[in-house]
């Protein structure tokens, strides 16, 4: 089974690991879910920072 990992420095996804661990982000089991990685790492982080807000009492997005 094809794992694909997405470069952000290249921002292209790459089909098995051949860039430095440091610069992918993965792996994946499909070449569209690392396409959209940095999409879902970017809602993810604004989820988890307004749970956060919402935690310590302050819940302004």
């Amino acid at each position: 089974m094809a794992e694909y990992f997405y470069n952000t420095r290249t921002h292209q996804v790459e089909e098995g690991r051949h860039s430095d661990w440091a610069q992918l982000m993965g792996p994946y089991a499909t070449r569209e879910e690392a396409e959209h990685a940095l999409a879902r790492a970017r809602s993810r982080n604004e989820s988890w920072d307004a749970e956060g807000r919402a935690w310590e009492g302050d819940d302004r997005s």
